[in-house]
């Protein structure tokens, strides 16, 4: 499955985890997840993805924190997190995200600030925080 482009698995609603050998498929440039109630978390392999351009996690109503990205995630360039109403951080390793120009946040209720590191996003083009009712203010770091 090292060919593997675009990897689509939405609305399962008895799925619990990934296996961690996602991170095994190279070519993988599209991973689309949305619509969780029941997935408590994504494998730390999820940051192997070298080739991932976009990650869509919309509606993931039971995601509490991303797991930490590094640097070789560096073809991505939009992450979708709208309706992640438990997501209470981003990781302080989003910055590392050098390709990423679209950051969608619109209603991470929970949510209550952004990492510092957000600055770091020179790609970033878009940055959508509708309806985000408990973040208290942005780092200075975007300015």
């Amino acid at each position: 499955m090292n060919a593997l482009l675009k990897f689509n698995l939405l609305r399962c609603s008895r799925f619990r985890e990934l296996p961690t050998s996602i991170g095994q498929f190279n070519a993988l440039q599209e991973f689309n997840l949305s619509d969780y109630s029941t997935l408590q978390k994504l494998p730390i392999s999820i940051g192997q993805l070298s080739a991932l351009q976009n990650l869509n996690l919309n509606n993931y109503s039971s995601l509490q924190e991303l797991p930490t990205f590094t640097r070789q995630l560096s073809a991505l360039q939009n992450l979708h997190l709208n309706d992640c109403s438990n997501l209470q951080k981003l990781p302080t390793s989003i910055g590392q995200l050098s390709a990423l120009q679209n950051l969608r946040l619109q209603g991470c209720s929970s949510l209550q600030e952004l990492p510092t590191s957000i600055g770091q996003l020179s790609a970033l083009q878009n940055l959508h925080l509708n309806d985000c009712s408990n973040l208290l203010e942005l780092p200075t770091s975007i300015g």
